[in-house]
């Protein structure tokens, strides 16, 4: 990667000092950018490239960024925040308020069968070999450490703050990892971040809550049929937050016929397990499975949120991407499956989103295949883009999920802002989706509050009674530890503004206490608000509740 090399250089006082080569040249590209209004990308480019046609030097945005750094360093030029946003490469990567690090744990036998999975032999189950995230996988042995840092890396040499770290990791199914390796792994991630070697899973985690690199979310992949009560304490002990679950249909029939290996009912035994534990559940559904039509998958995707056991609080639609290494690929080549042109699958999905609620996140709606492997169908990567489209052409309902309606890197006052309570019900539990929303309806922050109907529906004992955080999300640009707000939703309080709602809510309905599922990281934050560290969350009594209807 190109970086700003040093030159020597004599200050006033004739002290010797390193400053970037071409120190005039950057310092001029900087303040053209600094200076220009209306700002756009074509305004960067403009910009660049009219420089280099005056003096011969095109600048990169990593270079700029770089230099800039060096520059601000050496106390050459003052801290700018507007201008570090302008010299931000892919600003969408922090834009949520966390850097998400992607790592992939290595091959290994995966219980299911699948016929839309993907075999490849240096891969884990269902993974591409030229996908963005297992290549840097591949390229690091798959080693955790050796992941995490280098995303790290990336990160902060294009320019994003990585002090907040959501840790997602992916590969084959996380549950049938010898448990040594599944410890291992995480143990290794948070050394990464901690920027040292630690003797066991608990230092490493002691460690975070204070490193330079903070876990705020920790994420895993699963079947549902291999959640269990023994299964989610282990998570806990690993400090994971949010588990991914590959739902794919809510059809026997068609989960039966892609040879997936659980039931609809296995699903929803996973859920009622996961929300009753405090996690936050991101579920994975598949459009275009074999026996499947555009009609019965429209009828399916309603089942998510119709079915009062599921609600996913985020959702990944994975079409069926058909790969000559899948076994699905024989049934294509009988004549059997026939993947959806593109038409027929962008009016799906833009359908339905009509129907997914204001609490819940669509994450993507394509998976990161390149569209080389794929044989037939749609291989174009920007498909959420080419959904909205048709649904602005057609004047289709838009949609309400969180991800349309996020403040992003919009700044925001706090005049404009009101507080939004929305309840809505599953199997179990009430569940309260508390967010601060603007004018237009922008998203700044949120908190999921569960209170279950029942200390039966809570599978950990130290829980039984207690109202559950399952999760607090400030957005806006992720801001580094301790850095003040200049108009960005992160550091303006909104986050303990929001659990003291939650505590007031849980204090009228009668719980004697409020748990959260704290990530590593977030532990300190919690403790300023009162909360204690307990055996697998972080607990604050509620003294002045009733005890009649939660108690024992």
């Amino acid at each position: 990667m190109p970086t700003i090399t040093l030159a020597k250089w004599s200050d006033a006082e004739g002290r010797t000092r390193e400053v970037p080569t071409d120190t005039e040249e950057l310092m001029q590209v900087l303040a053209r950018i600094r200076a220009a209004e209306n700002w756009s990308h074509k305004t960067y480019l403009a910009i660049v490239n009219g420089h280099a046609r005056e003096r011969g030097r095109l600048f990169s945005k990593t270079e700029l960024m770089d230099g800039y750094r060096k520059l601000v360093a050496m106390g050459l030029m003052a801290r700018d925040r507007e201008l570090e946003a302008r010299l931000l490469r892919k600003p969408v990567r922090t834009h949520s308020g966390v850097a998400p690090v992607t790592v992939l744990t290595k091959p290994y036998d995966c219980p299911g069968e699948c016929i839309f999975c993907p075999t490849f032999v240096r891969m884990p189950k269902s993974y591409v070999p030229d996908e963005p995230g297992a290549m840097r996988a591949l390229q690091n042995d798959f080693d955790p450490w050796r992941q995490v840092t280098s995303r790290l890396r990336s990160f902060e040499a294009t320019g994003h703050t990585a002090n907040k770290v959501e840790l997602l990791i992916l590969g084959g199914t996380w549950s049938a990892y010898p448990k040594s390796y599944r410890e291992w792994f995480v143990q290794r991630c948070l050394d990464a971040m901690n920027g040292k070697d630690s003797p066991s899973l608990e230092e490493a985690q002691r460690l975070n809550e204070d490193a330079p690199y903070r876990n705020v979310g920790l994420v895993i992949e699963t079947r549902p049929d291999a959640v269990s009560v023994r299964e989610i304490m282990h998570l806990r002990r690993l400090g994971v937050t949010k588990v991914q679950l590959g739902v794919q249909s809510m059809d026997d029939r068609i989960l039966a016929m892609n040879k997936r290996g659980h039931t609809v009912e296995e699903t929803r035994r996973a859920f009622r397990l996961l929300r009753g534990a405090g996690f936050k559940i991101v579920a994975h559904w598949m459009a275009n499975l074999y026996g499947a039509t555009p009609k019965t998958d429209y009828e399916d995707f309603q089942r998510l949120f119709d079915d009062p056991a599921i609600r996913p609080d985020e959702l990944k639609i994975y079409p069926t991407s058909l790969l000559k290494e899948a076994e699905l690929y024989d049934y294509y080549q009988r004549g059997l499956y026939q993947p959806y042109d593109e038409a027929i699958l962008i009016d799906l999905i833009a359908r339905c989103k009509a129907h997914v609620p204001r609490y819940t996140r669509i994450n993507r709606i394509f998976r990161d295949i390149p569209s080389p492997n794929i044989v037939e169908g749609n291989k174009k990567t920007n498909l959420r883009q080419l959904v909205q489209h048709v649904i602005v052409e057609h004047d289709l309902p838009r949609c309400q999920c969180l991800r349309c309606r996020e403040v992003r890197r919009q700044k925001v006052t706090e005049s404009d802002l009101r507080l939004d309570i929305l309840p809505y019900e599953t199997d179990i539990n009430r569940e309260f989706f508390i967010s601060f929303v603007t004018a237009e309806d922008k998203v700044a922050g949120f908190l999921r509050l569960s209170l279950p109907n029942s200390p039966e529906v809570v599978p950990i004992d130290e829980i039984k009674h207690a109202a559950m955080i399952r999760e607090v999300h400030v957005y806006g640009p992720a801001l580094g530890l301790g850095r003040d707000s200049q108009g960005e939703a992160q550091h303006r309080g909104l986050g303990s503004r929001l659990v003291a709602e939650a505590e007031r809510i849980a204090r009228a309905e009668g719980y004697p206490a409020l748990a959260v599922i704290a990530a590593i990281g977030t532990r300190n934050y919690y403790r300023r608000l009162g909360f204690e560290l307990t055996p697998f969350y972080m607990m604050k009594s509620l003294a002045t509740a009733r005890h009649a209807v939660h108690g024992s």
